[in-house]
């Protein structure tokens, strides 16, 4: 298997990424351990959570599987900061204030003395970047953290941080982790190329659509009882299924079984091969989810088929809004 730079640090990571945001909500501590276990074992050495994750309980998970298999130093470890955990004012939000705090917070559920990758979850409209970046900057320089990210940010705010970074002689961002998958290609305008020409890995949350691209969806509206959308019972994510979206999944699976692969294998294949992507971050439910994604580790997307996707949906549009949890994305969706 191909191991992939994290950005310009040089650190290798499979490219799939575990995320652990079901652990400690939809999947039980025992089917979680199963699921991370099965994912070293396969070559996966790149786990993915946030402190907000089932109020803590991903990291409290992830962290005890690690330190009870002593497999702390075979995993790059990376986990978010920023979403509420609180009702006190400060409780959320990327100032230096909550930051610190979180850190710690993060690191005792983790069971661990450092972060490997510690992102900013969504961006700071609140205050100027600056303070945010410090506070990043001074927790590397106190070894609690090796590198830093951030997620779901417009492209300006990117090459903001970068300058300030550059600027005052901070620690800077060495990935972004944005919402991408066939549906929702619109970061391909900006976001893709400026992270490519800075060296940001990019890490693409969301890339089997919620489903959608694995043909759990048979028409809007209509969520089975095991799917995403009826399991969060969230208003955010049942506006990310749209009919149109559900038809380009549908054409997915056509093309999938023509080639002896299921859906979400060839929507990974082709994520996972697309220009700038260093690790897709699958979020698997279930054991078997798991399994049907590490089938592709090792497989390569035939660049013949590169058309056929961009006719489903053209490169930087979208069908389906994949950044509805943040309102600056504003280019218009084909319906």
């Amino acid at each position: 298997m191909e191991y992939r730079k994290l950005g310009r640090s040089g650190v290798l990571v499979s490219p799939l990424c575990l995320g652990t945001m079901n652990f400690g909500g939809t999947t039980n501590e025992d089917d979680s351990f199963a699921i991370m276990q099965k994912a070293v074992t396969g070559g996966i050495n790149f786990f993915d959570t946030a402190n907000v994750y089932n109020k803590g309980e991903s990291e409290r998970i992830t962290g005890k599987f690690l330190k009870e298999n002593n497999l702390r130093e075979q995993v790059v470890l990376a986990t978010k900061v920023f979403g509420r955990v609180g009702d006190l004012p400060n409780d959320g939000g990327g100032t230096r204030y909550h930051i610190l705090k979180a850190c710690e917070d993060s690191l005792q559920r983790l069971q661990t003395d450092h972060i490997d990758l510690y992102q900013l979850h969504r961006p700071p409209l609140t205050h100027p970047q600056e303070e945010t970046l410090r506070a990043f900057d001074d927790l590397i320089r106190a070894g609690k953290v090796r590198y830093i990210g951030c997620s779901t940010h417009p492209a300006w705010m990117v090459m903001e941080a970068l300058s300030i970074s550059e600027r005052y002689v901070l620690n800077r961002y060495i990935s972004e982790q944005p919402p991408y998958n066939l549906l929702d290609r619109r970061i391909e305008n900006e976001l893709l190329p400026l992270c490519q020409k800075y060296e940001l890995a990019i890490l693409p949350w969301s890339p089997l659509a919620m489903g959608i691209l694995a043909g759990r969806y048979a028409e809007a509206g209509n969520y089975p009882e095991d799917s995403r959308a009826h399991l969060w019972d969230s208003s955010l994510v049942k506006a990310r299924i749209s009919q149109r979206g559900i038809e380009v999944g549908q054409a997915v699976s056509k093309m999938a079984q023509e080639r002896g692969l299921t859906a979400s294998q060839l929507s990974l294949l082709w994520i996972k091969a697309q220009p700038g992507v260093t690790a897709p971050i699958i979020g698997p439910r279930t054991l078997a989810h798991l399994e049907d994604a590490l089938d592709i580790l090792d497989k390569t997307f035939n660049d013949a088929d590169r058309p056929l996707f961009d006719e489903l949906v053209h490169p930087g549009t979208a069908v389906a809004d994949f950044h509805n949890s943040n309102d600056w994305m504003k280019a218009r969706i084909i319906s």
